[in-house]
């Protein structure tokens, strides 16, 4: 066991009046570093080697005063030397030493200063040998202390994870897989960061692979289950002829090293991949990240783009921060400087209980856990500053490993989320012993976190912590749209909502706030799940929070849409909230709005959050077959259903007037939200009207229609097949009669306004075109503001990350201004002229180049701001602060026109049967 810093502060004060007038390195050099290394509690035979061969970089042999492989390098030299010199001539030294056995710390040193040149960080460090006794703790790793810097970004974890990535590969391709191949990586992830933290004595399990294995590998699986074994027995049970650096191995039980294995067989080349990681620092591994990395070292695929999927630290902080964290601070500065509420504080942080319902590699538990710790440690600060002295460290530590639950699919993340657990939990005990001067470790591991592997949709998550015991539910569960979902996934989630209607409009992940609901009724437990921002947008809002408010949840926080993102090669980056809800209406509730989705949030104050993550009541809006206010009804374009033959670019129209020039009669343009907005010339046959005598005398549009029918005819369809009958036509006709405004379907979300704009009858819209036949001036200014563009961005659904525009949620929806006056609806027109005027300024320009950020030009900018103007003066509002307070302010709007309204009969979830016709469906 190291010793106390007291001890060790005391020894180093006996050292330096012992050592106080050394002056010369031939004689003094060795005596002074062997007495340096025993004011630790080490004997320097057993780490270091004096006058170490080394073959410098260019040539010629040198020999350190000092080697300590992996770790520390000293060159010493007599009183006064210049130890720039010094370091110099270390720096020659590292040059020639193998990449694995780098030190990290390099000393040079007269007797009278040392100077630190720490290679992990390039910091440098310099004092007098009078002020070592304060200086100790820059030696910490020597005594078995490592103070813990754990950056999430650090390279050593991705460099760990591919240096572990190369030993998974090299035992595969041997033939050693499966469930043994994840236990073994996963004992070996144990033994390397204990080795480097003080678990096992400095560097044992490498020293035991380097001097008792061969060469060759040959025998390192055999050494390894020995190992193995003896990690997993007690010492009192232990073979009394055990080997000696056997047996100076810990026991470590908490089931880690139980379950049997069949021996690996190694060669050379593994036992030096095994090696490499021996080399480097695992006490700067970063449980929190490092895990998910260690998993994608199972895909060779995953592993180049090696912690693209890890969630970032600073993301997990958003979520735990609002659910529990930042109260918990909060109470504990109203607490710490009164005993008895402090130490009912500490008590009540030992009950706390977490479950992670998609834990992975237990991501979210890990961070918990280490932040939980770090506000004991402040406790115990507290505690101890208040005059309660900190004598038992064993005793004043309350929060263990056994507070935290979770569930996930696979086995080996289960495993890796269990260790990692325990691995932070080590780290924050050498916090604690670092801060207080005591030793501490729980080795043998006694208390163990509760990982189910199974599938949490199918999982009664009482089984794994019983609801009324759970205080907090929180992770991030998968990300998996309804269209990507697997057989499999589509029924777990059926199974979940079944009871819910309209649930098969449900991303994946809408499966554990179901789940999550259900879980802590009748209980005060709180969630927060992250979740892909497509479950406060379009139907799912209706379907999922409808069924949730009903429950009786209410939303105590949340963060907007922002980039979940992780700064690591291959980043994965995708739309998210966070929402944190309960069965409790609790206050105060705060909104985290971002300007940039990739930047930082400010929390806003709420009264209340909606599920569109609005301060406003909550309302979910019902899928319309009307709109709520007297305006033009929109519809759909028309569907070809044709298999293409319809459809022609501007090259096969050339083609085909060049053979049939009769055929223009019957060509119209054909437009659909790309064409619309990128001015992409696309035509069709337009049939409608065309007697067949003429069609007989063009064969080739003959061909084209013969084609359809056929097209048809081999649908699996009924009514598709009946439309055969009728191949010269569209299989859905909703063509206006005359010019229209058109509103493509999807828009990129970077556009601050999606582009509307009239648009001729003789242009047949598709289905990705909404039309509005009757609108006037007044309507498109209305649809063009920053108020309707607002609305959409909150309600409407999504394409990936693009604006999906709806008939039934958002325009049927919108609420209009209320009876503006003559002269506000007179300002809004002459507003829509302009902005059409500016548009027309630049007749070479689309639409997308219009309003593109980068390139929208000055003057249809100044259009918009005027028009903005005169339509929030129709609303009665002068200007709004953000589209947020825009949409609560129409929420508002929205629940005094409906409070007046008839029930509107839901819009149906189907497309309106397949044949000719003409209408405005939702």
């Amino acid at each position: 066991m190291p010793l106390s810093w007291n001890e060790i502060r005391d020894r180093a004060r006996r050292f330096v009046k012992t050592w106080a007038d050394a002056h010369d390195e031939a004689s003094h050099a060795k005596p002074f570093w062997i007495d340096f290394f025993e004011a630790f509690g080490v004997s320097d035979r057993r780490v270091a080697t004096f006058e170490y061969a080394v073959q410098k970089f260019h040539g010629g042999r040198g020999r350190a005063d000092l080697f300590w492989r992996g770790m520390l390098l000293v060159e010493q030299k007599s009183r006064g030397k210049d130890l720039d010199e010094a370091f110099a001539q270390a720096q020659e030294y590292l040059e020639g030493i193998a990449q694995r056995d780098l030190p990290r710390l390099v000393i040079v040193c007269d007797f009278a200063r040392f100077r630190l040149h720490n290679l992990d960080d390039g910091s440098r460090t310099e004092f007098s040998l009078a002020q070592l006794p304060e200086k100790i703790r820059h030696f910490a790793f020597i005594a078995g202390y490592t103070p813990q810097v754990i950056r999430e970004q650090d390279p050593v974890n991705v460099k760990a994870a591919e240096t572990l990535g190369r030993l998974h590969d090299a035992l595969k391709a041997a033939g050693y897989t499966g469930h043994p191949l994840e236990v073994l990586l996963v004992r070996l992830l144990f033994c390397l960061f204990a080795d480097d933290t003080g678990i096992f004595e400095q560097q044992s399990f490498r020293e035991l692979i380097e001097q008792r294995t061969g060469e060759d590998g040959a025998d390192l699986g055999a050494r390894l289950a020995e190992l193995f074994q003896v990690l997993n027995t007690e010492p009192a049970r232990r073979q009394k002829n055990l080997d000696p650096q056997l047996a100076a191995f810990p026991y470590v039980n908490g089931a880690v090293f139980a379950e049997p294995l069949p021996i690996a067989q190694f060669d050379s080349a593994m036992r030096q991949a095994l090696l490499d990681c021996c080399g480097l620092n695992w006490a700067a591994i970063s449980p929190a990240i490092f895990g998910a990395m260690f998993q994608s070292v199972m895909d060779a695929r995953a592993r180049r783009n090696l912690g693209a999927h890890y969630t970032s630290e600073a993301n997990i902080l958003k979520l735990i921060k609002p659910l529990f964290l930042d109260e918990l601070r909060a109470e504990f500065e109203r607490v710490k400087g009164n005993k008895a509420r402090l130490l009912e504080f500490h008590q009540r942080l030992r009950r706390l209980s977490f479950l992670d319902p998609a834990c992975g590699c237990g991501n979210f538990l890990v961070i918990t856990y280490r932040e939980l710790r770090l506000l004991e440690l402040d406790v115990l600060r507290a505690a101890h500053t208040s005059g309660q002295r900190v004598l038992d460290i064993h005793r004043m530590i309350e929060l263990n490993v056994d507070q935290f639950h979770g569930i996930e699919i696979e086995e080996f993340p289960a495993q890796i989320a269990q260790v990692a657990l325990w691995l932070v939990d080590h780290q924050m005990n050498q916090k604690v012993a670092e801060e207080f001067g005591m030793y501490f470790a729980r080795i043998p591991l006694v208390t163990t976190p509760r990982i189910h592997c199974g599938n949490a949709l199918t999982t009664d998550w009482n089984t794994v912590l019983p609801a009324q015991r759970c205080s907090y539910v929180l992770g991030n569960p998968p990300f998996i749209g309804k269209q990507f979902q697997s057989a499999q996934q589509k029924a777990d989630l059926e199974a979940v909502t079944r009871g819910i209607a309209g649930a098969g409009v449900l991303d994946f992940v809408a499966g554990w706030y179901v789940k999550a609901a259900l879980y802590i009724d009748g209980t005060d437990a709180r969630c927060a799940l992250v979740a892909t921002n497509s479950v406060t947008q379009g139907e799912q809002v209706g379907v999922l929070w409808g069924w949730l408010l009903a429950k009786g949840v209410h939303i105590h926080f949340a963060h907007r849409t922002f980039q979940w993102s992780n700064e690591a090669r291959g980043v994965a980056a995708v739309h998210c909230v966070i929402i944190g809800f309960g069965l409790e209406n609790r206050t105060p509730k705060s909104i985290f709005e971002y300007d940039d989705l990739a930047g930082e949030p400010h929390a806003v104050t709420a009264a209340n959050i909606n599920p569109y993550l609005v301060d406003a009541p909550d309302v979910v809006l019902p899928n319309r077959r009307t709109p709520i206010c007297a305006v033009p009804p929109i519809a759909f374009g028309s569907m070809p259903n044709d298999g293409g033959h319809l459809l022609l670019s501007s090259e096969e129209r050339t083609a085909l007037l060049a053979a049939e020039p009769a055929a223009e009669r019957w060509l119209r343009p054909f437009r659909g939200s790309d064409e619309f907005l990128n001015a992409v010339e696309r035509w069709c046959l337009w049939l409608v009207d065309c007697p067949p005598n003429e069609l007989r005398r063009m064969p080739e549009v003959a061909e084209r229609v013969a084609a359809v029918r056929a097209h048809r005819l081999a649908s699996s369809r009924a009514t598709t097949q009946q439309l055969a009958n009728t191949p010269t036509l569209f299989g859905e006709i909703r063509q206006p009669a005359g010019d229209y405004l058109a509103i493509p379907k999807t828009s990129s979300e970077r556009r601050k306004f999606v582009p509307i704009a009239p648009v001729s009858g003789r242009v047949i819209a598709s289905t990705e075109l909404f039309t509005l036949p009757d609108a006037k001036l007044f309507d498109l200014g209305v649809l063009c503001s920053t108020m309707h563009n607002a609305w959409i961005r909150y309600t409407c659904g999504r394409l990936k990350s693009d604006f999906r525009y709806s008939a039934g949620i958002v325009y049927n929806n919108f609420p209009w201004p209320e009876s503006p006056s003559d002269k506000q609806r007179a300002a809004i027109e002459a507003a829509a002229q302009g902005v059409l005027d500016a548009r027309a300024q630049f007749p070479q320009s689309s639409l997308a180049d219009l309003y593109d950020p980068l390139t929208m030009p000055p003057a249809l900018v100044k259009a918009h701001q005027v028009l903005d103007a005169a339509v929030d003066a129709a609303y009665g509002r002068r200007s709004f602060r953000n589209d947020a307070e825009r949409v609560a302010f129409l929420f508002e709007r929205y629940q005094a026109i409906t409070s007046l309204l008839p029930a509107d009969k839901p819009a149906k979830r189907k497309r309106p049967p397949a044949g000719p016709s003409t209408g405005a469906p939702a």
